[in-house]
């Protein structure tokens, strides 16, 4: 059976997701921004959690892991790499490698550029994609730690799954993506239409998260850069595709 994935929101704009294996009843929580929101979902579903996995270290990622950790006793993995800004790690990964949660293989993608250490979760089988601050609903994360060229190479490794992995990403901050995506690709119909549904779901209270792949090679400017059009609308038309991510970024960053 297929597993099943729960968003939990917290804080004021972030989310943490549940992944259950129906068969052996594992559960594992990406990201702990509050242990409550997640210990309320749990509890409401009979789940027990036996795993955490962490994406990068910022505060609103991590915050809940001591509380949850004690609660439930699960087991915490994150990237030994970093693992010196991360929580204490019982299971320590490198990224790159693939470890196995209830007999589905998870592919641990390295993804530096909102964070040096920030890894992205994908798990073929569910066809589910955990970026958490790289790649995100119609965006992508600040720079804070990398560089342009790093993140337009970490977003590449995202490209190439399946079109219709589903992204689920850290944070509701789509309607805001969308109005600046608007000013890179004015006349994208896809993007057009794509924001008139995200303004609808936000009036009547709905998760924008998660969203397809091909969803976002379609609308989201950051994955955008390297096409002849996006090019030419900001300008850029000789210029490599970095260098014009790194321009949508500044935008964005200035929006």
């Amino acid at each position: 059976m297929p597993l099943e994935i729960v968003t939990v929101a917290a804080l004021s704009d972030n989310y943490d997701f549940l992944v259950h294996d129906s068969e052996t009843g594992a559960t594992a929580c990406v990201d702990v921004a509050d242990a409550a929101p997640i210990r309320a979902a749990l509890q409401e579903r009979g789940w027990e959690l036996a795993e955490i996995w962490l994406t990068h270290h910022h505060p609103d990622h991590i915050d809940g892991v001591a509380e949850l950790k004690q609660a439930t006793g699960a087991l915490v993995r994150g990237s030994e790499a970093d693992a010196k800004r991360l929580p204490p790690l019982d299971a320590p990964f490198t990224p790159g490698d693939s470890f196995t949660f209830a007999g589905h293989d998870v592919d641990v993608i390295d993804v530096p550029g909102h964070t040096i250490g920030h890894v992205a979760f994908h798990i073929p089988a569910a066809q589910a994609l955990f970026s958490a601050d790289s790649l995100m609903a119609l965006g992508c994360g600040r720079l804070f730690e990398g560089t342009p060229e790093q993140m337009w190479e970490s977003l590449g490794k995202l490209m190439v799954l399946p079109e219709e992995t589903m992204v689920y990403s850290g944070h509701e901050y789509t309607a805001a993506n969308a109005r600046f995506a608007l000013t890179i690709e004015s006349g994208n119909e896809a993007l057009k239409s794509r924001a008139e549904a995200i303004t609808q779901a936000r009036d009547e209270g709905r998760y924008t998260v998660p969203s397809t792949l091909g969803e976002e090679k379609a609308t989201n400017p950051f994955l955008r850069a390297h096409l002849e059009q996006v090019k030419e609308a900001i300008g850029m038309a000789d210029a490599t595709d970095a260098e014009v991510f790194a321009e949508i970024r500044k935008r964005k960053d200035e929006f």
